[in-house]
């Protein structure tokens, strides 16, 4: 996942599909065969937002753990946050996201957007904030 700050925003996305369809989280996907993963990052960056970033160092890594009701596993998912320097591009939904913008850190912080988990922890990190 492609984590972007520029000045006091980051860029998130709406996922349209589970798992956290209609939630926030950074643009991200799957890396393709033979890709790395900080490549893989600037690609689906690119390919959900049209904002154009630059792979910098890894963050850190989050499991994703999804259970249904009666406690089977429906998805899991490790996925590698990437901080990304902003180079160009405005965002614009595409892919598998129904809407791409520049949030402020603050409204994730305090709670104000309706966040996958761990998104504030990560932003923390980017921010170069102690946990």
């Amino acid at each position: 996942m492609a984590v972007t700050v520029r000045a006091d925003q980051v860029l998130l996305v709406r996922r349209k599909n589970d798992p956290d369809a209609g939630l926030w989280g950074f643009p991200g996907g799957h890396v393709e065969l033979g890709e790395t993963a900080l490549s893989a990052a600037a690609r689906e960056l690119r390919e959900e937002t049209s904002v154009v970033g630059y792979p910098v160092h890894y963050l850190t890594n989050v499991d994703v753990i999804v259970r249904d009701e009666c406690g089977t596993l429906t998805f899991h998912f490790l996925l590698a946050a990437v901080l990304c320097e902003y180079v160009s591009g405005e965002p614009k939904a595409d892919d598998d996201v129904s809407e791409a913008a520049w949030v402020a850190v603050d409204d994730v912080l305090f709670g104000k957007l309706r966040c996958s988990e761990h998104v504030d922890d990560v932003i923390r990190l980017a921010a170069g904030c102690q946990l």
